[in-house]
């Protein structure tokens, strides 16, 4: 079994439900899907990508499976396998199937709650866009681009985020590219990636640098996101300005960590950046690089970078 009895149990509690029989893939409902239909406010990325916060999956078919064990991260890493240890998993149909009925079912309490939009409310149990970003490294799902492709068959609209530990499965994605690629930049060199995220695999820095320089072979959306710990890896903007500036991106995102689940175990609740310190932080990098600051979301702490002209760190 992928997942011990004990620790389903523990993450069925914390909401998530699992697809298929393999208990490898899951869902889980986003805070800001409960807030959109009660019209409390959305996700960031309604604001940034016009994404309907009320009709967003958010869901992974490789829960127990990624290459960092990131000290911001607020799941469970204590269940994380370093690569797909077996030929027994579930196929992308049933993923989605099983998701789609798991949204539903969790849902289902708003239909009794006066405060809810009669509108959002009809549509919120049709999902159209699949954010494969619940835990664990989505690019290692053995069936990865026939799950993107059936998502999109489906009518969804897909936003994969990768540790860019799998170079190989990011070429392999331009068969089938989702609709907006997120690589994690969570570092600004090696020893400090080293410190943060953890890598349980050699040369993982390598390989993300290798990922990053793969971007301009998609021909998708892509983002590099910065998740940004204060006292940690919010610091030498120089050298995060270098690597942004020689990818071949749309968007910079960064994102203020967040004091919640399991990182509570690892980091301090100073570890969260006020306001100020990731505004100042993402203008830092701005002012290095020849992206602008072109959105934000005060509410969540997470600036967009974008608007990129020539750059003075090509070459």
């Amino acid at each position: 079994m992928l997942i011990s009895e004990t620790k389903q149990k523990d993450l069925e509690k914390k909401g998530y439900r699992f697809a298929g029989e393999k208990v490898h893939a899951a869902n889980k409902i986003c805070h800001w899907t409960r807030k959109s239909i009660v019209d409390e406010g959305t996700c960031y990325k309604e604001q940034f990508y016009g994404i309907k916060s009320h009709r967003c999956l958010q869901m992974s078919p490789s829960i127990p499976y990624c290459q960092h064990k990131c000290l911001f991260c607020w799941r469970d890493t204590e269940i994380t396998k370093t690569s797909w240890d077996t030929d027994d998993y579930d196929d992308p149909k049933t993923i989605i199937e099983d998701c789609i009925k798991n949204q539903a079912n969790l849902l289902c309490g708003f239909f009794g709650n006066e405060n809810a939009n009669p509108k959002k409310l009809e549509e919120c149990v049709k999902p159209n866009n699949a954010a494969l970003s619940l835990a664990g490294e989505p690019l290692l799902y053995p069936e990865i681009n026939q799950l993107i492709e059936e998502f999109h068959k489906q009518d969804f609209t897909t936003f994969l985020v990768s540790n860019g530990e799998s170079p190989e499965k990011l070429k392999a994605l331009e068969e089938h590219e989702p609709t907006q690629l997120y690589l994690s930049l969570d570092a600004p060199n090696k020893d400090v990636y080293k410190k943060v995220c953890k890598p349980q695999v050699d040369n993982g820095w390598e390989k993300l640098q290798e990922s990053i320089d793969l971007l301009s072979t998609l021909d998708t959306r892509k983002v590099l996101r910065i998740t940004s710990v204060k006292d940690l890896n919010m610091i030498h903007t120089d050298e995060y300005a270098k690597i942004i500036e020689n990818s071949d991106i749309d968007y910079v995102e960064i994102k203020a960590y967040m004091f919640v689940g399991d990182s509570r175990n690892r980091l301090e609740w100073e570890n969260m950046p006020k306001t100020v310190d990731i505004q100042q932080f993402a203008q830092d990098i701005a002012e290095k690089t020849s992206f602008n600051v072109i959105d934000e979301v005060e509410k969540s702490r997470v600036l967009l970078l974008g608007d990129k002209k020539p750059g003075k760190y090509n070459n």
